[in-house]
């Protein structure tokens, strides 16, 4: 008797996973489908609670993070107009302090590809750190120590990218190494 009530409770606790994981698997589905262009959207058939969706994932084919110096063509172009639209929009007006000659800021930032990487880095950990959904109320303080006061001092300080650009000049020759041959960026000689 003892074993078949332990049996019968087992059976309840096994079913009441399976209720369970199929709730999270539609949940799931749902905020993919909610993502537009997200992985494995609406459709990918992945709704197996008994491990088929484990082989999906292994055929599913890694790709690079959204960082800026990653992206090629249209997608880069796209990504520089939405930074460049929370750089003016948010960053500026809601984060700079007046620019002084320990402090500057070139107005032709784009024009200074290591401030554009560091920019970027700032604005995808803000996309991040903003959304409460992902990082409860804390993120913006997060953001702020972590990233824009570190990064915002390193890029305004003497020795940054806007370091030779004054109020009247603006220079990023001073910044411009020469090419050098890397596993990132192959010329054409090599192709």
């Amino acid at each position: 008797m003892a074993d078949e009530t332990a049996h019968r409770a087992l059976t309840e606790d096994v079913e009441d996973l399976k209720a369970m994981l199929q709730a999270v698997q539609a949940e799931l589905r749902d905020l993919r489908e909610a993502v537009p262009g997200a992985a494995g959207a609406a459709g990918d058939g992945d709704t197996t609670p008994d491990g088929a969706g484990e082989e999906q994932e292994e055929d599913v084919e890694w790709q690079y993070p959204p960082f800026l110096f990653l992206l090629e063509g249209e997608q880069r172009d796209a990504e520089l107009r939405l930074l460049a639209e929370w750089v003016e929009g948010v960053l500026v007006p809601g984060c700079l302090t007046e620019v002084s000659a320990d402090a500057r800021w070139c107005h032709r930032w784009i024009e200074h590809w290591d401030a554009v990487g560091v920019l970027h880095a700032m604005w995808l950990a803000w996309q991040e750190l903003t959304d409460p959904a992902t990082c409860g109320h804390t993120g913006p303080s997060v953001w702020y120590r972590d990233h824009y006061r570190p990064h915002v001092a390193a890029l305004r300080g003497p020795g940054g990218p806007f370091g030779s650009c004054t109020k009247g000049e603006h220079r990023t020759e001073h910044r411009l190494p020469s090419k050098v041959p890397s596993a990132w960026c192959a010329t054409e000689d090599e192709a």
